[in-house]
């Protein structure tokens, strides 16, 4: 279009000598002429600096947008591709594309109804033996957990040894079948003694990111004694936790009263609830994360589970997708539960149904959910650590750095 307008001036100005302007005084049709030459070599050479800016800008948007998401696929950390992808259009204002995406991936491939579960969970459910001496002197073993479906299988419910401190069954965990519907998935129930463990609030890289003084992992040099890791919850950074997160003096988003957290405090010692309610700030507090809010309260499960705004984008409430969730007993034993295919509420129902009176979700989707326990045996300043269910991350998450926030439990 630029080259078109062109044309017909420098039609006029070989016309000049022929048309009605032919009388003009001579000075005058030199002095057109040479103003109008005077344009011609500027003309193009602005088209070409605009075309050359345009194209530049353009390269720019591109090459920031290839090294946005180049450093998202190579940051530190065990994260999966499509988790860096996905965490990546989250911070940059993509998480309505990203939740599209998952609930069309979901309604494409739903979970499987029926069935039996694959062999090797069954053998995993059935190992209910202890793998390293025990004795129960102060801590015993759980009672076992009714099943959810009948009949039960071989070990279903049946609590056994995780890891073990002074030789007392410190963690414990079983395995379940979460709902008479989905019988070829496992949700696994993890238990932990408040009292002979104490319970530390770990950074990750990305999530919160910042500057804090306690390490994204647990390095060597700092696992002696280490019993158990489990997962974060929603991201803080891009307000989808709906809450905020403290350590040592450094605050990443913002507490919110109301919102369910877990508080770790001077003396290792942790609480589950309600913030502003059941906990405050106060000077024997270390760290908190929230996440938000609580799913069992008083020992029930709250009555808006089944609300969609509060547990996840859109309908994803009640997919049966792989969940996380933590609570506490009335004796302050603390209760994590992770499963293959959940929904907001049978990630409720088995916290409550494992003995919390307080709960709240954590993380979700196969990228995040996470527990592991760790055996001294072999090597007592690097505990072999376990997942209680695989999902892409693995075992050795939280002694690489992590890329989002952990809790470390260790003997006291």
């Amino acid at each position: 279009m630029a080259h078109s307008a062109g044309r017909p001036n420098d039609g006029g100005v070989q016309g000049e000598g022929n048309g009605p302007d032919a009388a003009a005084p001579p000075g005058a049709a030199s002095a057109g002429r040479r103003r109008q030459g005077s344009r011609r070599p500027h003309q193009p050479k602005r088209r070409r600096l605009a075309t050359r800016g345009a194209l530049a800008a353009g390269l720019l948007c591109v090459g920031a947008v290839g090294y946005s998401v180049g450093e998202a696929l190579t940051y530190p950390g065990d994260d999966s591709t499509e988790a860096r992808l996905a965490g990546w259009a989250r911070e940059h204002k993509l998480g309505a594309v990203v939740d599209k995406l998952e609930n069309l991936q979901y309604e494409l491939d739903p979970p499987h109804v029926g069935g039996s579960l694959p062999s090797e969970a069954l053998a995993r459910m059935k190992a209910t033996a202890p793998a390293m001496p025990v004795r129960h002197h102060e801590v015993p073993l759980r009672a076992s957990m009714p099943s959810r479906v009948t009949p039960a299988l071989p070990g279903e419910g049946v609590w056994r040894v995780l890891s073990t401190a002074h030789g007392e069954p410190v963690v414990q965990g079983t395995y379940v079948r979460p709902d008479s519907d989905h019988t070829s998935y496992q949700a696994a129930i993890a238990w932990i003694s408040g009292k002979k463990a104490r319970f530390e609030l770990h950074p990750g890289v990305r999530e919160p990111g910042g500057s804090f003084s306690v390490p994204p992992n647990v390095p060597k040099g700092k696992r002696t004694g280490l019993l158990a890791t489990w997962n974060g919850g929603f991201k803080v950074t891009d307000g989808g936790s709906r809450g905020g997160f403290y350590l040592d003096g450094e605050t990443a988003g913002e507490l919110r009263d109301g919102a369910a957290a877990e508080v770790f405090y001077k003396d290792g010692s942790i609480g589950i609830g309600k913030w502003g309610r059941d906990m405050r700030m106060t000077r024997d507090v270390v760290g908190v994360r929230q996440c938000l809010e609580l799913m069992v309260d008083n020992g029930r499960v709250v009555p808006d589970i089944d609300v969609d705004s509060k547990w996840g984008a859109t309908d994803q409430s009640r997919m049966f997708v792989p969940r996380s969730g933590v609570g506490v007993t009335a004796q302050g034993d603390v209760i994590m539960v992770v499963g293959q295919a959940l929904t907001a509420r049978t990630l409720a129902e088995l916290m409550q149904q494992a003995g919390a009176v307080r709960a709240m979700p954590l993380d979700m989707n196969r990228a995040w959910p996470s527990f592991m326990s760790y055996d001294p045996t072999s090597d007592p300043a690097n505990p072999k650590p376990t997942n209680i269910l695989d999902f892409e991350n693995p075992p050795e998450r939280y002694y690489n750095q992590a890329t989002r926030d952990f809790v470390a439990v260790y003997a006291k």
